[in-house]
C-alpha cells in the first residue's frame, strides 16, 4: 500500500467531509477521511505490546509528498471500547483532507495504487455538495434504569462500597435511547455540535459521535500533553446563580478530593514515560454550554524514543476520571454494577499518524448512532460523602450536550 500526500487549494468545509465518513476536529486541526484502505487490529489486554505493533503496522506504509516533505500525510482513526481488554482497530480512510489552523489544506491518498490525487479531489468535491434527509417528526427519550431508581438503589450502592473500604471512588453512568421515525442525520448532528461547542474536541468514528471537552494524551514529536476533568457543577442560566455555581465548584472538598484523584494518578502514569512531566499547581473552572468542570493542564517531555500516541493511550485509559480507584477494583464494580456494558462511551477516540504523533479524548458526551437510534451515557464521579440527589442532577446537565444535538434535527 501506498500514501500519496499534496497540498490542495480547494473552498470546501472538511467538517462537511468527516460528517459522512471519519471526522477529528479539535483548535488545531480538522481530519476527515473518507472510505477505507485498511484496517490493523490493535489488542488491548497486553500493556502497551498492541499499541506498539498496530503502529508498526501503520508506520510501514509507504509515503509521498508531492512537493516536498510534510508532517500532514497518513492518519488513521480508532474509537476504542471503554473495556481496556477489548480490541481495537485503525483505521486507515482512502482519502483523508487535513486543515490545519492556518487554514492550508492536505489531501492524502492511501491505495494500492489505483486511487491517484486527481480522481481523490474529484470526489471530495462532489461528497461536499449537501444532500437532503428526511426529517423526522416525533422522537422519543427513554432511561433504561429510571431516574429514580438509578439515584436510590445504584448510587446508594455505590457510596455504601465506598464507605465500606472496598474502593475510593468509582464513575458510575446512567444509559438513555433516544428513537426517531427516519435514520437519525449525523452531518446535521455533527454541525450542531461544532456550532454549540466550539473548545470541544468534535468526533465521528462509524457511528460513534461526540463533543469531548476532555483530553486522554496527546503526542507531537517529544511534547505530551493532557487535559483531565473531575469535578462538576451544573451550569445555570440564571448569571448570580451560575456564578454561585462555579464558586461552589471551586470550594468542593469532594470535588477537589476527586480531581486530584485523577492528576496524581494520571502523573504517576506518564512520569515512566518521560523526562519530565509537571501539572498546573491548582485547577481551574472551565465552563462548557451545560456544565462547568474542574480542569488542570498536563505537560512533558517524553524520554527518548518517544513513546507513540497509542502506547501513551494504553498506559492511561482508563483514568480514575471514567472508571474510579483502585482502577481494577472499579472496573470491575463498574461490570457488575451497570451490566450493560458501555461500548466505545468513556473509550479513547481519536487519530494517529505514521510518526506516533496524534490526539485521544475521552470519549464522553458522545452518543452511539445507529440507524433511527442513539444510546447516550452520562458518567459521574461517586466518592463517600457524594449525594445522590446531586449525582443525577449531574447526569442531567450531561446528557444535554448530545441530546440538544440530535433532537435539535427535529422540527
Amino acid at each position: 500500500m501506498k500514501s500519496i500526500t499534496a497540498k490542495v487549494d480547494l473552498g470546501i468545509d472538511p467538517i462537511a467531509i468527516g460528517a459522512k465518513g471519519m471526522l477529528w476536529k479539535d483548535s488545531e486541526v480538522t481530519i476527515a477521511g473518507i472510505g477505507e484502505a485498511a484496517r490493523f487490529p490493535v489488542v488491548r489486554n497486553n500493556g502497551i505490546v498492541g499499541a506498539t505493533k498496530a503502529q508498526e503496522s501503520l508506520s510501514s506504509i509507504t509515503s509521498v509528498s508531492e512537493g516536498g516533505e510534510s508532517d500532514h500525510g497518513l492518519v488513521a482513526f480508532a474509537a476504542f471500547p471503554f473495556d481496556p481488554q477489548a480490541p481495537g482497530e485503525l483505521i486507515v480512510p482512502r482519502i483523508l483532507v487535513r486543515r490545519m489552523s492556518d487554514g492550508e489544506l492536505w489531501v492524502t491518498t492511501s491505495s494500492e495504487g489505483a486511487l491517484s490525487l486527481t480522481e481523490a479531489v474529484e470526489e471530495v468535491i462532489a461528497l461536499s455538495e449537501q444532500q437532503e434527509a428526511p426529517t423526522p417528526t416525533c422522537a422519543e427519550v427513554e432511561s433504561l434504569i429510571s431516574p429514580e431508581r438509578w439515584r436510590d438503589e445504584l448510587v446508594t450502592e455505590v457510596i455504601g462500597r465506598i464507605r465500606a473500604g472496598d474502593l475510593e471512588k468509582m464513575v458510575l453512568a446512567r444509559e438513555v435511547l433516544i428513537s426517531m421515525d427516519v435514520e437519525i442525520n449525523v452531518p446535521q448532528v455533527i454541525g450542531n455540535l461544532v456550532s454549540t461547542n466550539p473548545n470541544a474536541m468534535v468526533f465521528s468514528i462509524e457511528g460513534f459521535v461526540g463533543a469531548s471537552p476532555e483530553l486522554l494524551v496527546s503526542r507531537t514529536g517529544d511534547l505530551v500533553q493532557a487535559h483531565p476533568l473531575a469535578g462538576t457543577a451544573i451550569r445555570l442560566a440564571d448569571e448570580e446563580k451560575d456564578r454561585k455555581s462555579k464558586a461552589y465548584l471551586l470550594d468542593s472538598v469532594k470535588d477537589h478530593f476527586e480531581h486530584r484523584i485523577t492528576i496524581e494518578w494520571l502523573l504517576n502514569e506518564l512520569l515512566p514515560f518521560c523526562s519530565y512531566v509537571d501539572a498546573d499547581p491548582e485547577p481551574r473552572v472551565i465552563s462548557l454550554p451545560n456544565v462547568h468542570h474542574l480542569a488542570t493542564n498536563v505537560h512533558g517531555h517524553l524520554s527518548l524514543p518517544a513513546a507513540s500516541v497509542l502506547e501513551l493511550v494504553a498506559a492511561l485509559h482508563p483514568t480514575p476520571a471514567v472508571a474510579g480507584k483502585p482502577q481494577a477494583e472499579a472496573i470491575d464494580m463498574i461490570a457488575k454494577i451497570e451490566k450493560t456494558g458501555r461500548g466505545m462511551y468513556a473509550g479513547p477516540v481519536g487519530w494517529v499518524d505514521a510518526n506516533g504523533n496524534g490526539a485521544f479524548a475521552v470519549g464522553i458526551r458522545s452518543a452511539h448512532i445507529v440507524g433511527r437510534e442513539a444510546r447516550l451515557f452520562a458518567g459521574v464521579g461517586i466518592v463517600a460523602d457524594s449525594d445522590p440527589q446531586s449525582e443525577l442532577d449531574e447526569t442531567h446537565g450531561k446528557f444535554q450536550t448530545m441530546q440538544s444535538a440530535i433532537l435539535s434535527t427535529k422540527p
